[in-house]
């Protein structure tokens, strides 16, 4: 009897494309043809990867070349390796294959062990008994497109999405759905050993260890630990199992264990409660320490000691997803709560969806990992939502949102479309779901588990479609995995968007909600988003194009003949459904149309910033504190983007934020202020509900709601400055009120008139002759408010409110004071201006900015840190002067 031992197979592989003049894939090994072979420059290994890195395509990213590599995948890849095998008294050998991708045969010493048809699924293979001293390994890859052809027309073929979505075949093959094209990705349909794979030998090995930690339902949340262990091998030839636990700092908390019995069992190895003093809880980010523990379990025999250990990373929590009915109605109705509890604190949830960050998964490093969840973790966002049509992510995206406290969202890989439940899909779909739940489980971040993306609701949106026959593992399948698996259990919600009556998807009143009406749908103004919410938003967003840098990246050197937002080359990097008209639309809407394309990639950008930002700030009002929590979060689409591209990401691929991602950092900061502009109608003709001076720009009584959101368990006090500033005059007006913020919730200030210039104080294109004494001059009025602690007068929240439609204002100069003393930039106007982007002249190391964006008044001045400026000039950009320069 021996220890187990494992060995990462992840040297030496070569890959070739197949001889297709060979019958045999073996044959492709003969001694003869190893000349064909080439060294894998990685692995994991993708095959497009090792074609771009041995030079045998272009880069798919650059220009239009995805389209010059499509013939990848209508062919057949072959990997092969070679493992020595050195023999030992273990009992058992068996191969890991961590992912495959997707269609594999899998050969040993020539012996076919393994058919994979599972991205998702791992495999393990006992080969004991095929082992020689030197072992071949080949791993045969089959065509994921045309095997999925072939399964429809078996199956059948059904509706899964728009055109822009990719073939609906995918639905039959379990594999990330985005490789076949989505409205913000390529179509690059990958294949290759995508993850580890693994020797194995033991004699008795921990197959299985679950960590049940918890928080009790108690008022005092004291923490509690229970372990079962599940063996593989030879049981009889273990008799110890020891647990020990420590902190973060390796310090032993708690020890234990026992002895097993003769038939291997080991549930509830050790049961231990917790005092406060023990152990601290798991919170989200905003609400307490990520405290982590570390449970360490070791299988020992009497006579040789140690045969395996495992180790788990846990924290102490409780989270549930709270559903009561409303204690009174808001504009939709009543209906039920859909929010999310941690720990018995009620969470107002804002956060982003997550698409795979990118195309080719084998080049995404763990630091890559760690600085897209930094960056949302520093926006002063709480959750992510893994969107179904990608991939269960490697650990250490679930180990990073642990360490960092963001909640996590995770769907099963199911999007946009009608998928079968034949018996070997179903199964297939089983197994999957056993394997990811069992491994993902024991993170405290772990907060849902959801059946799909969008299945439910294309039976309203698309019409035509009479069943689903997924819903059996919806309904049946998936949630019986999860609440099998998990203890405490899991939330699993059916899909997203799902609530209702007969599937309607779109009730505000009940579940989750997507809010596509404003991008794409029925087109309403973003500016409705607060009358188009729901009691949780998992999606909405609006798209941009990314800074300029990474257009200039796609476009590879080309001619100044692309360097217009409707080139090919630009069209080539969106995606986006009707993207030309749907951008016309809102973009004419709003702004003023240029044919400069740095100006209309910076009015593209505010146009996103302004839409979503004021979707996080409207949905963030209705959390109205206890049992009128009328929205309990927002998910923007999306946080991320899987190449360079124009899309709804608020970071683009070279993980540069673009100027939403500081709008939504300052809506879902602690404490927040906010401001709605209404106009009162001038005509009885004038349509009901304004935002913005209609009647020629000219209004009767324009008014301003006034409110603020306060995310601690804390009431908070503070003076209330308002601001009013003219952009026709020299006009300005202050006040200030005492207020009072109630504890996680918002709370209404006040609601008033716009003040406005008096009579004597006209602008210049007006005369006295031309007023109507029933008028206010509104329409040209900036309004500012601050919050401020009365005691050290330090500005804790702001928000400016300006006179919109933008495409109509004359923006005044703001005589714009820009200073830099090392990384503190000092920013100061005489007057107002708005979306002023700050970037940096000339390359070097990525600018983090604390602060960007800003709509800044005068009196109200910024200092902004921006680390790694390194001795550049600032550059800006603000509305009205849209391309970016150096400040003088």
């Amino acid at each position: 009897m021996a220890t187990t031992l494992r060995l990462a197979l992840k040297s030496g592989w070569l890959w070739k494309q197949r001889d297709g003049s060979l019958l045999d894939a073996l044959d492709q090994l003969d001694t003869g043809r190893l000349a064909s072979w080439n060294k894998a420059a990685s692995f994991p290994s993708e095959i497009h990867v090792e074609l771009l890195k041995s030079g045998e395509i272009p880069d798919p990213y650059l220009r239009n070349n995805e389209h010059k590599v499509q013939w990848i995948v209508e062919r057949e890849w072959l990997y092969a390796a070679h493992f020595v095998f050195e023999n030992s008294s273990n009992r058992h050998a068996q191969l890991v294959f961590e992912g495959l991708d997707t269609f594999c045969t899998v050969y040993l010493n020539g012996n076919e062990i393994l058919r994979a048809d599972n991205m998702f699924l791992p495999y393990t293979v006992e080969v004991a008994r095929m082992l020689q001293s030197t072992n071949t390994l080949l791993l045969h890859f089959q065509p994921a497109k045309l095997i999925a052809k072939d399964l429809e027309k078996k199956f059948g073929r059904v509706r899964a999405g728009s055109c822009n979505l990719g073939d609906p075949s995918r639905v039959y093959v379990r594999k990330a759905q985005y490789d076949w094209r989505w409205d913000w990705g390529p179509e690059l349909i990958t294949t290759g050993p995508w993850r580890p794979i693994y020797f194995e030998q033991y004699t008795t090995a921990l197959s299985i260890v679950h960590t049940k930690a918890s928080a009790s339902v108690t008022v005092d949340l004291l923490a509690n630990l229970v372990v079962d262990v599940t063996l593989s091998g030879d049981v009889r030839a273990s008799t110890n199992l020891k647990i020990l636990m420590k902190d973060a700092g390796g310090r032993v908390i708690k020890e234990g264990g026992r002895k097993l019995q003769p038939d291997g069992e080991a549930a509830a190895v050790v049961k231990w409660d917790f005092s406060p003093e023990d152990v601290n809880l798991w919170w989200p980010v905003g609400y307490g320490e990520q405290a982590l523990y570390t449970v360490e379990v070791t299988l020992e025999d009497d006579v040789i000691g140690i045969l395996d250990q495992a180790t788990k990373r846990i924290g102490f929590r409780r989270v549930g997803l709270v559903q009561d009915r409303l204690l009174e109605p808001d504009k939709y109705g009543k209906g039920t709560t859909f929010l999310f509890e941690v720990n018995g604190v009620r969470i107002f949830i804002g956060g982003s969806n997550w698409v795979p960050a990118d195309s080719f998964l084998t080049t995404i490093t763990p630091a890559r990992y760690r600085a897209w969840l930094q960056l949302l973790r520093d926006g002063n966002q709480n959750m992510v939502r893994l969107w179904g049509g990608g991939i269960y992510e490697p650990d250490v995206f679930y180990d990073t949102c642990d360490e960092l406290g963001i909640l996590v969202w995770q769907d099963f890989q199911f999007a946009c479309g009608v998928y079968p439940a034949h018996e070997d899909f179903v199964n297939s779909v089983r197994k999957e779901a056993e394997a990811n739940v069992t491994r993902l489980r024991h993170h405290p971040s772990m907060a849902l588990f959801c059946g799909n993306n969008e299945d439910y609701q294309q039976v309203l949106q698309w019409g035509g479609i009479e069943k689903l026959p997924a819903r059996v593992i919806y309904e049946d399948v998936l949630p019986d995995v999860v609440s099998r698996l998990t203890s405490p259990e899991i939330p699993y919600w059916r899909g997203s968007p799902y609530g209702g009556q007969g599937w309607d998807t779109a009730d505000p009143t009940i579940g989750d909600v997507h809010q596509w009406n404003i991008w794409a749908g029925s087109h309403h103004l973003y500016q409705e988003y607060d009358a188009m919410g729901g009691r949780f938003v998992s999606e909405f967003g609006m798209p941009s194009i990314p800074d300029i840098r990474t257009v200039d990246y796609w476009l590879d050197g080309a001619d100044e003949s692309q360097r217009y937002s409707q080139s090919k080359l630009m069209m080539q990097h969106n995606r986006a459904g009707s993207h030309e008209r749907r951008f016309a639309i809102v973009m004419n809407e709003n702004f003023r149309i240029t044919g400069d394309l740095e100006s209309y990639i910076y009015m593209t950008q505010i146009m996103q910033s302004e839409a979503v930002g004021h979707a996080y700030r409207l949905w963030r009002r209705e959390w109205r504190g206890r049992g009128k929590e009328y929205c309990g979060g927002v998910i923007v689409w999306q946080l991320n983007d899987c190449w360079p591209v124009t899309s709804w990401a608020i970071v683009d691929y070279f993980l540069r934020p673009k100027p939403v991602y500081f709008t939504i950092a300052r809506e879902m900061r602690r404490v927040t202020v906010g401001i709605a502009r209404l106009v009162q109608q001038n005509r009885e003709n004038d349509r009901p509900r304004q935002f913005y001076e209609f009647g020629a720009f000219q209004s009767r009584s324009a008014t301003i709601d006034v409110w603020a959101t306060n995310a601690t368990l804390e009431t908070v006090e503070a003076t209330l400055e308002l601001g009013f500033f003219d952009l026709e005059s020299e006009w300005t007006q202050t006040e200030k009120h005492a207020v009072v913020l109630q504890a996680n919730q918002s709370t209404e200030l006040l609601s008033m008139s716009v003040a406005h210039r008096p009579a004597n104080v006209q602008p210049d294109q007006y005369s006295e002759s031309d007023k109507d004494p029933g008028v206010t001059p509104s329409h040209s009025v900036v309004v500012s408010a601050r919050l401020v602690e009365p005691g050290t007068r330090e500005v804790i929240a702001r928000y400016t409110d300006w006179p919109q439609p933008y495409r109509v204002l004359t923006f005044p100069n703001p005589e714009l004071r820009v200073r830099v003393r090392e990384e503190t930039v000092s920013i100061d106007v005489a007057r107002p201006v708005k979306g002023l982007v700050l970037g940096v002249e000339g390359e070097g190391e990525e600018v983090m900015w604390s602060d960007n964006n800003l709509d800044v008044v005068p009196g109200d001045g910024r200092e902004i840190v921006a680390r790694s400026i390194g001795g550049r000039r600032v550059k800006v950009a603000y509305m009205g002067h849209e391309r970016s320069g150096v400040v003088p």
